[in-house]
């Protein structure tokens, strides 16, 4: 989902956003090539536009990235309630969701909760290119001069396709309205954070975890550094997967379940809305409770090369306890 690929600087803001010259507060890996990105500014839409490139696109460095990183700032404080993607040829033709490997958006400016070190990835999207809306009243902080980044990478085995370009737009709330701000947090059973590729087991590249033949079930523990209360989970997982979950195992609750829609070979398609969790009520999660990230994934018998799968998700929360309820906290 939403894989970290952090490359080098590509200035080229469209106006009123404004460039941040190049300012880093993180060592991040970088790229050499260079391409083309432009940020738009109209009322209450921020729109970053990537390319055109030619397909397919070679992936480079430590992160694997295709395209180079964008930094700017926005001319004023505005919160983020929601975000979708698109991915299209220059004369406007849409292209199939697996040609786009993953849009990132970090904040250099606001170090990241869930991986230490970093800078905070505050939104994104992989192939499944879900549009995003968080509950009402409820929104992402980017702050006037805040050095915010945006990494794109294509898949790299898509076909000769000439003019791909992306789209990333985020929806921002109209200026004074009352907006509760949002702490995100990523998890995943693959290692998420850029930081800790090190640690990575010998089935697992930037890629994802290798899925071998039939059945394959994968989880990985989980503790929470922060109290918070869950308001929206976006979902992120590649083809063949079937399931990706979050459990609290010390209360023994599933406070996430979201299965995707697939063809009748894995190919996946998309993620329906009532599989998004979205609630302003939200659930809890913990420092003190044990959790786990799960996916479960169906490799068909007769293909023979290996599926990569991934399982994340971004947890937008709130900090702190929920409001007392008596709301489930397993998605519908």
């Amino acid at each position: 989902m939403l894989r970290l690929l952090l490359c080098l600087l590509a200035l080229c803001g469209g106006s009123p956003a404004f460039a941040s010259g190049g300012h880093d507060h993180h060592d991040v890996p970088t790229l050499k090539n260079q391409t083309t990105t432009t940020v738009t500014i109209q009322d209450n839409v921020v729109t970053l536009t990537f390319g055109p490139i030619d397909l397919p696109t070679a992936h480079e460095g430590e992160l694997a990235a295709s395209m180079p990183k964008h930094n700017f700032q926005l001319p004023k404080d505005m919160y983020m309630v929601g975000y979708k993607t698109a991915v299209f040829t220059k004369e406007g033709k849409e292209l199939p969701k697996n040609y786009l490997h993953h849009i990132l958006m970090l904040n250099n400016d606001k170090p990241s909760v869930s991986c230490q070190g970093e800078p905070l990835f505050f939104a994104g999207a992989g192939l499944e290119m879900t549009e995003t809306r968080f509950p009402e009243g409820y929104g992402v902080k980017l702050a006037k001069g805040d050095h915010l980044m945006s990494i794109v990478a294509f898949y790299h085995k898509a076909p000769i396709t000439k003019n791909v370009m992306a789209t990333f737009t985020m929806y921002m709330a109209p200026e004074g309205a009352p907006v509760k701000e949002l702490d995100v947090y990523q998890v995943g059973v693959n290692i998420v954070c850029f930081s800790k590729f090190s640690q990575r087991g010998p089935d697992q590249t930037d890629e994802g975890i290798e899925i071998t033949s039939g059945v394959q079930v994968h989880s990985a523990p989980l503790k929470f550094s922060m109290d918070g209360c869950v308001k929206f989970a976006y979902p992120h997982g590649h083809d063949e997967l079937l399931m990706i979950g979050l459990d609290n195992k010390t209360k023994k609750q599933t406070l996430l379940r979201t299965v995707p829609d697939v063809t009748q070979d894995g190919t996946f398609l998309q993620f329906q809305p009532h599989q998004v969790y979205k609630d302003s009520q939200g659930f809890p999660v913990t420092k003190a409770d044990d959790y786990e990230m799960v996916m479960v994934h169906h490799h068909p018998l007769q293909k023979q090369e290996a599926q990569h799968g991934m399982g994340n998700y971004l947890l937008y929360m709130t900090p702190g306890a929920c409001p007392t309820t008596t709301h489930t906290p397993l998605a519908k």
